[in-house]
């Protein structure tokens, strides 16, 4: 006779603590923890090795818990179907538990394919909510009174024992895959997976360098010190949000953490907004939120490259302009850069190269270690200007580096080839004079590329267009059918918030 055993499907979820579908399935049964690495995923190009390496730490820091009851968690590699049939054909599924996924169209294909399945075998999948995410609704109606109440209720902890957990004598009876060695070889570089780490990494934040969060924030260098640097926790489940927020409420009575607090307590809240505006209106993955704007056309630009080598010059950090590159460059290496200079990024592809977005999405999506399906979309349209309710800033990258890098500490960091310029001229190293630069050893053209287009020109058009483009009637009817589902609060929306007398912001 088979074992019955309850199946906890781990998937942006990927810890012990705060867990209610763990909660759920041990209060009802033996049950065994079960992660999917697939083809579908690990084939998008949405992502990149690195997130599966942090999967990989996180999933050992749950299987060094999980030692002291005998148990691990049960690895597949291929379709998340085939791993449940693996686990049906040795044990009974007795019920299959899992948080709601807000992701990529591809995982709502597969989660429709996988509720037939369960269907088909009489099992019951039981999904729980997402954070304060609500699944299909319509509007914002006590969307804020919701989130108040998921944040403050109390963590729902699972009582683990050796009688709860499927032993590891019992999983292995199951398929034993195989997998890249490069997986569970660390980089230095990236922040590591696991709850552990997120717990670490939180403590260091509320010991000290949390302080100057609100001053920091923007700031490329400064930020990844001050900033919590907790969103790939956040992103792959390492910590619940919920559990983050009552963490740091707990300093915010401390004489100087007011103001950082509050400042982190608000974007966790929008961390929340964003995610549920994606799920209400999923198609933002392959359309503008604003459906006026695919009848938005880029013009050609007179710079003598394509728009497939301003993209390519974009994505390996030669576009001539400092701080656009060294964003890159710390990206590729580190998968973090500060929420300021990622809205630069986006602006300078979309408005300076005249790119559309989308050919544009995926790439940072690689890079971004934080990648959340339900914040990348509508950050990335937003920054770009194709939702025709926010303010359209059009990023100008000397401005943000001299502001943002006044000392150059960022640039001379990850553009050691300008290291030796001044603080005057590492923002604009297309000032120097031929003798300057031989001086400096910064031959442009040569050790470091002259910008490839005149941001002053490019700016003025795209202003001239995305203003043109919101001025239009159609434009303007969908933001207003924007706002009216997306805005929170039950409040009738102002005139001054209405989305054709929103600007642009041209200082930037």
């Amino acid at each position: 006779m088979k074992t019955a055993v309850n199946v906890v499907w781990l998937k942006r979820d990927l810890r012990l603590s705060d867990h209610q579908p763990l909660v759920q399935a041990i209060k009802s049964g033996q049950t065994l923890l079960y992660y999917v690495f697939e083809p579908l995923l690990i084939n998008d190009p949405h992502y990149d090795e690195r997130h599966w390496r942090f999967v990989w730490q996180s999933i050992a820091d749950i299987n060094s818990q999980l030692a002291a009851f005998n148990s691990r968690v049960y690895l597949y590699f291929g379709d998340a179907i085939a791993g449940l049939v693996e686990i049906n054909n040795v044990f009974k599924i007795s019920g299959l538990f899992s948080h709601e996924e807000v992701g990529l169209l591809s995982t709502f294909e597969r989660d429709k394919s996988v509720q037939q399945w369960c269907q088909g075998q009489g099992i019951v999948w039981s999904e729980s909510q997402f954070g304060a995410v609500s699944r299909g609704k319509k509007n914002r109606i006590d969307w804020d009174k919701h989130w108040r109440q998921i944040m403050k209720a109390p963590l729902e902890e699972a009582k683990l024992s050796d009688d709860a957990l499927a032993s590891c004598t019992l999983i292995d009876k199951l398929f034993a895959a195989s997998f890249p060695i490069s997986w569970s070889i660390t980089d230095d570089f990236m922040l590591k997976g696991g709850e552990l780490w997120a717990q670490r990494t939180l403590q260091s934040f509320l010991k000290g360098r949390g302080k100057g969060y609100h001053f920091d924030i923007s700031k490329p260098q400064a930020s990844r010190k001050s900033c919590s640097r907790l969103s790939p926790y956040l992103a792959w489940g390492n910590i619940s949000l919920r559990e983050f927020y009552q963490t740091i409420l707990i300093t915010r009575s401390e004489r100087g953490w007011k103001r950082p607090i509050d400042a982190l307590a608000s974007r966790l809240h929008w961390h929340c907004h964003f995610i549920q505006k994606f799920e209400s209106e999923h198609q933002m993955q392959w359309r503008p939120v604003n459906k006026a704007y695919n009848d938005l056309m880029y013009p050609d630009i007179h710079c003598g490259l394509s728009v497939e080598e301003r993209l390519d010059k974009w994505k390996t950090a030669q576009t001539g302009y400092p701080l656009v590159d060294a964003c890159m460059r710390c990206l590729e290496q580190t998968g973090y850069i500060n929420f300021r200079m990622r809205a630069m990024l986006v602006s300078f592809l979309c408005h300076h190269l005249l790119v559309d977005w989308r050919l544009g999405v995926s790439h940072l999506a690689q890079l971004f270690l934080d990648f959340e399906p339900g914040i990348h979309y509508p950050q990335f349209q937003m920054q770009s200007g194709v939702t025709g309710t926010n303010i359209i800033r059009v990023y100008n990258p000397v401005k943000q580096s001299l502001e943002k890098d006044s000392n150059g500490e960022f640039l001379r960091k990850w553009l050691p080839e300008l290291a030796e310029l001044p603080n005057e001229v590492i923002h604009t190293p297309w000032l120097l004079s031929p003798m300057e630069q031989q001086l400096y050893q910064c031959q442009l053209g040569d050790n470091y590329p002259s910008p490839m287009v005149d941001i002053n020109e490019t700016g003025k058009i795209a202003r001239d267009l995305l203003w043109g483009f919101r001025q239009r009637f159609t434009t303007k009817k969908e933001g207003q059918r924007i706002v009216a589902k997306h805005v929170r609060g039950n409040k009738k929306i102002s005139k001054a918030k209405k989305p054709q007398q929103l600007k642009i912001a041209e200082s930037d």
